[in-house]
């Protein structure tokens, strides 16, 4: 069998002098920003290490809106009956619930 070998992405390298502001804000270079499709609103990582600084861009996720597995079980569950054409028109649904007696809660 022959050997095969992986060739690396192949990146172009951006380098733009900037300044350190008033504030400690550092003004990202249109080359770079446009460079790394970066968006107005984005978060950024930054990492110092061994003289150097580094930024990557960090996705933040709230809490609020990501699943349990329960709730992913579930959502895969009626993605699977909607893909088999398992569905049942909503007035059907809602005159069914709506002759469900449920318990009052106070």
């Amino acid at each position: 069998m022959p050997a095969t070998t992986l060739q690396p992405k192949r990146t172009t390298k951006t380098t733009v002098v900037s300044r350190i502001g008033q504030l400690r804000q550092v003004v990202i270079p249109k080359e770079v920003f446009d460079a790394l499709n970066l968006a107005e609103g984005d978060f950024l990582e930054v990492t110092a290490q061994n003289g150097c600084v580094a930024m990557k861009r960090k996705r933040l996720d709230d809490a609020g809106n990501t699943l349990t597995p329960a709730e992913a079980l579930k959502v895969r569950h009626v993605e699977k009956q909607l893909k088999a054409g398992k569905t049942r028109p909503w007035p059907g649904v809602k005159h069914e619930l709506g002759s469900v007696i449920l318990p009052k809660t106070q």
